[in-house]
């Protein structure tokens, strides 16, 4: 499944990376359910998240200045912060 991840900026303790917000990738796998870091980061405690491996193409992130485009970098990111492409 082709997904884009999020490219909001919220305060606070955010586990998303900067370069990969409003990148298209494809999903990997999904890891399971764990507490989102985004809540324990300040002692709350909220439903669990889903957390997922996207993998994306290096000429997607880097656009012309990829080394090779052909090339991949997997990110773990939590499934709320990805939409469907």
């Amino acid at each position: 499944m082709r997904v884009r991840v999020k490219s909001h900026w919220p305060p606070g303790h955010i586990r998303t990376p900067a370069y990969l917000r409003g990148k298209i990738g494809q999903i990997e796998r999904r890891i399971g359910l764990f507490n989102n870091p985004e809540e324990a980061a300040y002692r709350q405690t909220g439903a669990q998240r889903e957390l997922v491996r996207v993998r994306f193409r290096m000429d997607e992130i880097w656009g012309a200045r990829a080394e090779r485009d052909e090339d991949v970098i997997e990110a773990e990111i939590y499934a709320h912060w990805l939409e469907p492409v």
